[in-house]
């Protein structure tokens, strides 16, 4: 299914579901109360059905075969407002997944560096020699990540208001899953099955505060955390409809053009690696997210060219949908 958080004008977040062909979307509480002339625990949040599994999920598959029933519980699409799957996830973890896009995001940073002295050329070469702003060894050694701010999660087609103290905003073409069950020293070869679904998720970046920031060596700080910075949606697609999450395709466009494309299947760390290793000795909670990291020619850093205010930015990946939004 493609579960989805919406809100009808100023009313409360609910659950539901695309149907007819994403035109549509299923108030799953309001199909319960339909049916069984009552309301479902189960169904009070996108968040309660990660929690209660594969019973909420069948439950709500079948309420949707009754569509014909269930008119009073169907919204148009463009009558509501979607919001993220999971408007506050209880965790979020982002992983550096993309070997292409680390290799070209240093490249950039070299050929930037090298601009502000006085023999480009020369210095840039010098900086390739010494190895400087090239991918880590620990990046091949595990799987890397950071805690996006779950505070600053928002859904498709709200603005993004630019922070005020950055020159400097880049778009992320990421992709992400949402931990299902409850668990610790996961193996990677039962990690799947941790695994409840998967969404898009545009990591917006304040490419010069984060230079800044990293040169502390603890974290990207606020070239991360801003409102609005951590966009997901526009649906959460469960497992059962993604038996392969490693060969989907991935795009990016601002104002319509082109900027980049992907495919999930160059993970070189995949979710089961992820899992694998944030679980060691630390418990993973239902609905925590885990973002893939930036898909290589995912993002303006790779290729010195970032948004400007006005700017519509569309991620659209294989088997979930188009995630867009606007700077402001």
């Amino acid at each position: 299914m493609k579960l989805v958080t919406f809100q009808v004008g100023k009313g409360a977040a609910r659950a539901g579901a695309l149907v007819e062909g994403g035109a549509r979307v299923l108030d799953l509480q309001a199909a319960h109360r339909a049916r069984y002339g009552k309301a479902s625990r189960l169904l009070a949040s996108v968040l309660a059905m990660i929690e209660a599994g594969d019973s909420a999920v069948d439950l709500a598959q079948a309420l949707a075969k009754n569509l014909r029933r269930m008119k009073s519980a169907m919204l148009d699409v463009g009558a509501v407002q979607l919001l993220a799957p999971v408007p506050e996830p209880p965790q979020m973890r982002d992983f550096l997944c993309f070997e292409k896009h680390l290799i070209q995001g240093f490249e950039q940073i070299r050929r930037m560096r090298a601009s502000q002295s006085p023999d480009p050329a020369a210095a840039l070469k010098e900086m390739e020699q010494k190895g400087l702003f090239s991918v880590p060894k620990v990046w091949y050694e595990r799987p890397i990540f950071y805690h996006p701010s779950r505070f600053c999660v928002i859904g498709t087609g709200v603005d993004v208001h630019w922070p005020a103290y950055s020159k400097t905003i880049d778009y992320e073409l990421e992709f992400g899953c949402y931990i299902g069950k409850r668990g610790r020293d996961i193996p990677r070869e039962k990690a799947r099955e941790h695994i409840f679904g998967y969404t898009i998720f545009n990591d917006f970046s304040a490419r010069d505060e984060q230079t800044i920031d990293m040169g502390g060596q603890l974290g990207p700080g606020k070239g991360k955390d801003f409102d609005g910075a951590n966009v997901m949606g526009p649906c959460l697609t469960t497992a059962d409809e993604m038996p392969d999450p490693y060969r989907l395709d991935m795009r990016v466009r601002v104002n319509g053009e082109e900027r980049g494309r992907g495919n999930s299947r160059d993970m070189h760390w995949k979710f089961e690696d992820c899992i694998a290793h944030a679980s060691r000795s630390e418990t993973l909670h239902p609905g925590e997210f885990f973002g893939s990291g930036t898909v290589g020619d995912g993002c303006g850093l790779e290729h010195a060219r970032y948004m400007q205010k006005g700017d519509t930015v569309e991620l659209e990946v294989e088997g979930i949908g188009v995630l867009s939004n606007r700077v402001v």
